[in-house]
């Protein structure tokens, strides 16, 4: 199997470069035709001698995965199926694009299935199959139809973007570097349900913004339903981003889905205001999309306004966010990487 070059940096091309006798400067120029042409395979890289090229190729290869599959909402979201190199050989994972004015804003997963179980996610369910790479992670960004439109990008699909940290970081790197993308961090959100050892490498060495999945204040109940709980609850996580600083450019959210029933009481309310008082942040109210075999429905609009309206009037700054993608299952806990067979 040949080595994939996209993920890798100006340093580690340079080193790849005189490995197969090429000059050093040739390091240079393939980070340029990965990050900024964004070629498909070593063959258009033609600033480099054919002989050149020829023997890159013996060993490597660009490494862009083109997506097998693609659904398009009734709202303009679409929802990209792609296979990965973890897992078994027919594991897939969703990327989801979603337009918004002038934004378009990619949802991108980072491992296949999920450790953390969570019993309302969709990808929890699955277990997992395994961590996707930063070529992984970096094609669903570069194979898509709109990848020369995007404006933001979310780790919010499927896995845990804090469980493989180290990929994660790669990719993030990528986006942001001179030689890379360039983006800004501020266009680049990262959720987590707290994995607590990584998050705080996260807050040290990045500057994107944060989400967190809380879901529930109460520790009892939250255990119930997200098993990570028990690892790292959700105090000792605020606790910790208490110690950081979110009144400039970076900005930490917390994400809370209502479920009728269970966590969509003036009682949660207040936890909730209690809990994150004295931290400057946004709670992200998220209406449920049901999934087989789970016990809870989702809350009726009146119910999720009278908790956002509790959650302000107590001094929080609470908003309900508009579902996308729900009819091609490409809203919040429904992604599976479900494999179609189809041809496009």
């Amino acid at each position: 199997m040949k080595i994939r070059l996209l993920g890798k940096t100006p340093e580690e091309l340079k080193q790849i470069a005189l490995d197969c006798g090429l000059p050093a400067f040739t390091g240079k120029q393939m980070a340029q035709w990965l990050y900024q042409k964004r070629v498909k395979s070593i063959d258009e890289m033609t600033n480099l001698s054919k002989q050149g090229r020829e023997v890159l190729k013996e060993r490597y290869e660009v490494g862009v995965i083109e997506p097998i599959d693609v659904q398009t909402s009734q709202d303009g979201t679409r929802k990209y199926l792609f296979p990965v190199t973890c897992g078994s050989e027919d594991s897939c994972v969703e990327a989801v694009m979603i337009p918004d004015d002038d934004r378009k804003t990619l949802c991108v997963s980072s491992q296949a299935g999920c450790k953390m179980a969570c019993k309302f996610c969709m990808t929890g369910r699955q277990g997992f199959h395994g961590n996707l790479d930063a070529a992984d992670i970096l094609s669903q960004y570069f194979a898509i139809k709109e990848a020369g439109e995007l404006t933001n990008t979310v780790f919010m699909g499927m896995g845990e973007p804090l469980d493989n940290w180290d990929q994660v970081k790669r990719v993030i790197e990528v986006l942001t570097a001179d030689w890379g993308l360039a983006w800004s961090p501020k266009r680049i959100t990262l959720s987590t349900i707290g994995v607590l050892p990584k998050l705080k490498l996260f807050l040290d060495e990045c500057k994107c913004h944060l989400a967190v999945s809380l879901h529930n204040p109460f520790p009892e109940e939250r255990a119930e339903m997200m098993p990570v709980q028990k690892a790292w609850s959700e105090t000792e996580v605020i606790r910790l981003l208490k110690q950081y600083d979110f009144t400039g450019q970076r900005r930490v959210s917390f994400e809370y889905t209502i479920f009728h029933g269970w966590n969509d009481t003036p009682a949660h309310a207040d936890e909730l205001i209690r809990l994150l008082k004295h931290l400057e942040c946004r709670v992200n109210l998220i209406r449920f999309h049901r999934i087989p075999d789970f016990p809870y429905g989702p809350a009726e609009r009146e119910q999720m306004e009278a908790f956002r309206d509790r959650l302000n009037a107590g001094g929080l700054t609470a908003t309900i966010r508009a579902s996308r993608g729900e009819d091609i299952f490409a809203a919040c806990g429904l992604l599976a990487g479900k494999h179609k067979e189809k041809t496009l």
